[in-house]
């Protein structure tokens, strides 16, 4: 098995974690007892409504070529081909009228579909 590669950018600011969205992913780990060690993924798989749908999940290790951020006090890895679909992403929480949930702003999607998990470019 080859060894992993670490790339970190230079600037963690081409992701956005927002300190309410922090909240909710210690929340999350904690509620369902996910180790402390786990970092947050965050990516982007072909499908959805409008082409692409964003990925939240845990991960113990970084995969091969991930970067590795720390953003809100928070470990996350992104893989390089989503690290360029998020670039300027905010991800944030809501819990209003409109539903609850994480919400990414991704100045990129250059068409969203109504439930905000999918987008296009």
């Amino acid at each position: 098995m080859s060894e992993v590669q670490v790339v970190v950018p230079e600037t963690s600011e081409s992701v956005v974690i927002t300190p309410r969205a922090a909240q909710e992913i210690r929340k999350i780990k904690t509620d369902n007892k996910i180790p402390e060690i786990n970092a947050l993924r965050l990516g982007v798989k072909g499908g959805g409504c409008s082409g692409m749908s964003y990925v939240l999940a845990f991960d113990e290790k970084p995969r091969q070529n991930d970067a590795v951020l720390e953003i809100e006090g928070l470990k996350v890895y992104i893989d390089q081909k989503s690290l360029f679909y998020l670039s300027g992403t905010t991800l944030d929480f809501s819990d209003g009228l409109n539903g609850k949930g994480f919400v990414f702003n991704n100045p990129q999607a250059t068409r969203t579909c109504g439930c905000g998990q999918s987008f296009g470019v």
